[in-house]
């Protein structure tokens, strides 16, 4: 908990200082440091692809929060960042786009559902796209904030109930046999 706490708010520190959101922060940590398996990363492959990873933070929800290290307006600030730019993200779901809620029960899906509606009220229709939502139960938030709501004006949606370390491999061999490799 001590290592954990200390980085991850060292890098959510540093983001803040140089004006990154909380994702790319922490995949900058986690290269920088050379962490073994950072491979395999998704905060550390973001950055390799150049692919937006966002990372958005209930303060007081973790125990890195409770760290000696931890600086509130650094991770709200870092976070805050992350969700504009999910927001700036949304839009492209228009007209054909997937968004996939994994384990959430109610984070994500709040933080999607006011993501979506900035971009619908700033940047016009997002509508006509693919909401998915893996869990081990299906709760009330990602129901009706990941897959009804969001789905209403036209699009479709699907929720898939099991254990993650199953349905998720599941997905990405389904996703890398229709993309060919």
């Amino acid at each position: 908990v001590e290592e954990t706490g200390r980085l991850m708010n060292e890098a959510l520190c540093d983001g803040a200082a140089q004006g990154l959101g909380a994702g790319r922060a922490l995949g900058e940590m986690i290269l920088k440091q050379g962490f073994p398996h950072r491979e395999i990363s998704v905060l550390a492959q973001g950055i390799e692809t150049e692919t937006p990873v966002t990372v958005h933070v209930a303060i007081g929800a973790d125990t890195i929060h409770q760290h000696p290290k931890a600086d509130g307006a650094a991770i709200g600030e870092t976070s805050y960042r992350d969700f504009q730019k999910l927001s700036d993200v949304v839009p492209l779901l228009n007209d054909g786009g997937v968004f996939i809620n994994i384990g959430s029960a109610v984070i994500m899906p709040e933080v999607f559902l006011k993501a979506l509606t900035v971009a619908r009220n700033v940047r016009g229709p997002v509508e006509k796209f693919t909401t998915a939502n893996f869990d081990m139960i299906q709760h009330y938030r990602p129901r009706v904030n990941v897959l009804s709501r969001p789905t209403s004006s036209g699009g479709r949606s699907f929720g898939f109930t099991g254990h993650h370390e199953i349905m998720i491999p599941l997905l990405v061999r389904l996703l890398l046999e229709s993309l060919g490799g």
